[in-house]
């Protein structure tokens, strides 16, 4: 388990660099960009809207390497993935929390040969949605990080100044078992911490680790770090990581999304 994310990646993919937008630049907290960064950040540049679906059951099948975006409402979940795709409205944010309730799917890589995709979950424990609406959705995302074949990944946000709060927490012992085997990865953001200064930010940062060390094993690929949209603080790091997962996705054929049940025997 790393704390920061990890730079560089395995190769820069030449034959991906045609369909990376020149203009996509997002310098990582002031610092100078990178041959690799341009590459990473021009891949998340071309993320475009999908499809939207409120079950399960409405999401294609696709043998792509996905990665899902998570998180409580109001913690930077939308504003966190328009800047990693340096868009300003492609995941849309409600302007009453908790209010959207369908899973967003976007393309990501060339326009005719897409290579992942990212999938904007509800936001979740927003205390004015209705409970019967927390519960269906509670069962729909359940239903999804546990039996989606495609997913790969898994990007948690959590507010930094909060830290990891009880349902997170619940998130993540969900999702245990499959990044535990190395089924799924996780990454998880500590967003707006411009807000936090340096011992704060550190402590954040320990805490969380101190967590996410249950969950790591010899298999499992887990790490933790920083997030500013405001500041751009961790943004290349961050496409870094995604672009890695991307690569080394291994997907296997889609069947249906829930196993059919056993024959009974004649």
């Amino acid at each position: 388990m790393t704390t920061n994310t990890k730079r560089g990646t395995k190769n820069d993919a030449a034959g991906l660099q045609k369909a990376l937008p020149a203009e996509a630049s997002v310098p990582a907290d002031g610092a100078a960009e990178t041959a690799s960064d341009k590459v990473v950040l021009g891949w998340t540049h071309t993320a475009r809207f999908l499809t939207t679906a409120s079950q399960l059951v409405h999401l294609p099948a696709n043998e792509l390497p996905e990665i899902a975006f998570v998180g409580r409402s109001n913690a930077g979940k939308s504003t966190a993935i328009n800047t990693l795709a340096q868009q300003k409205r492609l995941a849309f944010a409600s302007k009453t929390p908790g209010r959207t309730q369908h899973i967003n799917l976007f393309e990501v890589g060339p326009k005719d040969a897409p290579n992942a995709l990212f999938a904007d979950l509800p936001g979740y424990g927003y205390a004015a949605v209705a409970r019967s609406a927390k519960l269906r959705w509670q069962k729909v995302m359940a239903d999804y990080l546990e039996v989606r074949r495609s997913l790969s990944g898994v990007v948690l946000m959590v507010d930094s100044r909060l830290g990891l709060t009880d349902l997170d927490k619940q998130l993540l012992e969900f999702v245990a078992a499959r990044v535990g085997t190395g089924e799924i990865k996780l990454l998880v953001l500590l967003t707006k911490s411009d807000k936090l200064n340096r011992k704060e930010a550190n402590a954040a940062l320990a805490e969380c680790q101190a967590f996410l060390a249950g969950l790591a094993t010899e298999e499992s690929d887990v790490s933790v770090t920083l997030f500013s949209a405001l500041k751009k603080q961790g943004v290349a790091d961050v496409a870094h990581i995604l672009y890695d997962w991307m690569q080394s996705a291994v997907v296997a054929p889609t069947m249906g999304e829930i196993p059919p049940p056993e024959l009974s025997p004649e």
